[in-house]
Formats: structure tokens, C-alpha cells, sequence
């Protein structure tokens, strides 16, 4: 057992080691949070220091050897923690799949805006390439009315995805294990919309990534090719033989590439109303566009 005293302690030291470490000390209290239970207003207000002895199941030396993976090796707080918050939900991450960004959050919000019709609304959606589950999830939040259906190449990405699905309550989303459409053979021409956050980082850009991405998150979910945009070309040019008249095309995209994606849709000559959005940054973020 651990007194309040000694986490208190713990807390102030591992907060002095992160700031000399240029991280952020707000992720101390993170990871309290999520491994300890402790709410925010408990860790600002200290109310736990006076405790002679907490209720947690682990350690302080265990606690310090799990800080000391995120100081030394740089793991992604949000593997340590072992869930991430991501709109409203917190959501199960791990190794296998790539960490949701708070910037991923508004590809639900312009879906939202983008269905204008019962049909786009209450047709068949599909998240491809959906790691963690995220914009499953926050499509069938969005559209309690839609099928939704979600594909990934991994299985341990699927895995994890699943079991986000089932521990919210979503428990009618498809899992489909494959690369792209290549599973949805069944919906070809039926599809309402199609959402994916692909790869879409250039090769060489990958390696130079921050640590915690670089030497933690997979690679198979960042790198798009050499210049970023392989996956998103490939799902310009099939996602027409997929999506009925109207549907929706939306992705993700890296700074700087808006003007490329909006090129291989006009040079596809199967869409129209493209529209680029910014992210909460101002950063040209995604790309809209409907099937003709």
C-alpha cells in the first residue's frame, strides 16, 4: 500500500524529472488519473495527501519504473496510461494502434455537416483504415441511424478497436480485417460515405518524427509513400466504384497537401463540391468531396 504522503511526494519529484525532460507536467497527472482513478480536482487540490493509505493497485516502485519508460524510452503517455480521451469517449490504446489526435475529432463534426439527406444519414458508412476504433465510434455517436462498417489491415489494431466498440455500447459497427474496400466487396456501389484518416506522412518525413511517434507508434499507420499521398490516391480512384450517387468522400490529410488532393479528385472526374476544412489550428486538414 502507498500513503498519500509518499504519492504526493512521488507526484512532485516525477513533475521536476518531466520538466527537465521537456515534457509536459500535466501527463504526471495523467497518468495518475487513469492508472490511480484520481479525478482532476483531487490531484490540483491535493486532498490525498493526508491518506494513510491509498486504495491503488500498484506499487510506488512500479508506478516509478512505468514514469521511467516515458522519461528514458519515450513511450506515448497514452500507452503507458493505456487510454486516451477522444471527443467524448476514452478509448484503449496500445502499441498496435495509432494514438487518436484531438485533430481526428472534427472528421466526425464535418461528416455531421456533410450528410444532408435521410439516405446519407441512415445509409452505410465506412471508416477505412480505423486503428483504434475512433471514427467508428464517433460516426455511429453522430449517426445512430447509419450502418457502420470498419476496416483495418491489423489484427491487433481490430482487436483493440473492437473491444472499444463493445465497452461504449457500439456494439453494431462491422469489423472487417483487410486492406481498404478489399473486404467490402458486398457494398460496392451501396456505401453513404466513406471516412479514413490513411497514412499519409512522406517516408523520409517518418523517420524524423518525434521520438514517442517515430520509435513507438506503427509505421504502417503514418507512412504513405514517398511523397505521403499513396494511400489517399489509391482511395480517390476506388471509393467512386464504392459510394452510391452523392456520397460522401472524407479524409485526412497533412499540412500542405490540400492542393495535391484536390487535383487527383478533379483529375478522377468522378466527384464534385470538393471543399478543403482547417483543423482547431488552422491547418488545411481535410478534404470533402461527393461522388458524381
Amino acid at each position: 500500500m502507498i500513503s498519500g504522503e509518499e504519492l504526493w511526494r512521488w507526484q512532485k519529484q516525477a513533475k521536476l524529472s518531466a520538466i527537465a525532460s521537456e515534457i509536459s507536467p500535466l501527463e504526471v497527472d495523467w497518468l495518475l488519473q487513469e492508472i490511480a482513478g484520481f479525478d482532476r480536482l483531487t490531484l490540483r487540490l491535493e486532498t490525498y495527501k493526508t491518506q494513510t493509505q491509498l486504495n491503488v493497485s500498484f506499487s510506488l516502485p512500479d508506478l516509478d519504473a512505468l514514469w521511467q519508460q516515458r522519461l528514458q524510452t519515450r513511450v506515448p503517455i497514452q500507452y503507458l496510461a493505456g487510454r486516451t480521451p477522444w471527443r467524448k469517449f476514452r478509448l484503449k490504446v496500445g502499441p498496435g494502434v495509432l494514438i487518436p489526435r484531438p485533430e481526428t475529432e472534427d472528421l466526425i463534426e464535418i461528416a455531421l455537416k456533410a450528410a444532408q439527406t435521410p439516405a446519407q444519414r441512415q445509409g452505410h458508412w465506412v471508416d477505412l483504415g480505423t486503428g483504434s476504433g475512433a471514427i467508428a465510434i464517433g460516426l455511429a455517436d453522430a449517426f445512430p441511424d447509419a450502418n457502420i462498417h470498419a476496416v483495418d489491415r491489423s489484427s491487433e489494431a481490430l482487436a483493440i478497436a473492437q473491444e472499444n466498440a463493445r465497452t461504449l455500447g457500439f456494439d453494431r459497427i462491422q469489423f472487417y480485417q483487410g486492406s481498404w474496400f478489399a473486404p467490402l466487396s458486398a457494398l460496392r456501389g451501396k456505401l453513404a460515405a466513406v471516412v479514413s484518416n490513411p497514412p499519409y506522412i512522406p517516408s523520409a518525413i517518418v523517420t524524423q518524427l518525434q521520438p514517442e511517434v517515430v520509435n513507438h507508434e506503427p509505421h504502417l499507420a503514418l507512412d504513405g509513400g514517398t511523397d505521403g499521398l499513396d494511400c489517399i490516391r489509391h482511395l480517390v480512384v476506388t471509393a467512386p466504384d464504392y459510394l452510391c450517387s452523392n456520397g460522401i468522400w472524407l479524409i485526412e490529410m497533412m499540412a500542405g497537401q490540400a492542393d495535391s488532393v484536390l487535383e487527383l479528385l478533379r483529375d478522377c472526374g468522378e466527384y464534385h463540391s470538393m471543399q478543403v476544412f482547417r483543423d482547431f489550428t488552422g491547418i488545411e486538414r481535410f478534404v470533402l468531396a461527393y461522388r458524381s
